[in-house]
């Protein structure tokens, strides 16, 4: 059996826009995130989806409530879709990010994670839900990190290659879950 995963990234918060690296912290969305999560509803609600799973993190959960949140699907959480917690760096201008993700592939921000371990924890998400959510087409709202978990071990993409791939907003990624998962 498999999991039909649909990807999408949480909406334009503030920090993006005014150029945080956000990271563990919340976030809010901006008026044109909240606009954006109002569309993702609107091409996601009756494209068989049987659940939405979303990040913790604030600026997920917004997206995930204003795009899902009177549509009858149910919304989990999951603080496994969070994006690398960059511990210290939390917050960061988006600048100094660019600057320190090659560093930090292996190497773990100070108080926080590796981008390997990021993946590694998406990784164990990404077990669980093939078992869970077996035969079901899944709205998955996250962060890069889980992107780029899917990215790694569903289309065997090296993480090196990855952190260096820039960052082109798009309507969704679809992956296709597979047990066992590996990577």
């Amino acid at each position: 059996m498999s999991v039909q995963v649909v990807y999408e990234t949480h909406s334009t918060s503030e920090d993006n826009e005014l150029g945080f690296a956000t990271g563990w912290l919340g976030g809010t969305l901006s008026p044109v995130g909240r606009e954006q999560a109002r569309q993702l509803g609107q091409r996601r609600r009756n494209d068989g989806v049987d659940i939405v799973i979303a990040s913790d993190l604030n600026r997920a959960v917004e997206t995930a409530q204003i795009a899902f949140g009177d549509s009858g699907l149910p919304i989990q959480l999951d603080w496994r879709l969070r994006e690398c917690n960059y511990g210290a760096m939390n917050g960061m201008p988006r600048s100094q990010l660019d600057t320190e993700r090659h560093l930090r592939l292996d190497k773990p921000f100070p108080g926080g994670e590796s981008w390997r371990e990021a993946v590694e924890r998406v990784s164990l998400f990404l077990g669980d839900l093939t078992k869970e959510q077996e035969g079901q087409r899944v709205v998955l709202i996250g962060h890069v990190a889980p992107r780029w978990a899917l990215d790694h071990i569903v289309d065997g993409q090296p993480l090196e290659e990855l952190l260096d791939a820039p960052f082109h907003w798009r309507e969704g990624w679809e992956y296709t879950l597979v047990e066992p998962l590996t990577r």
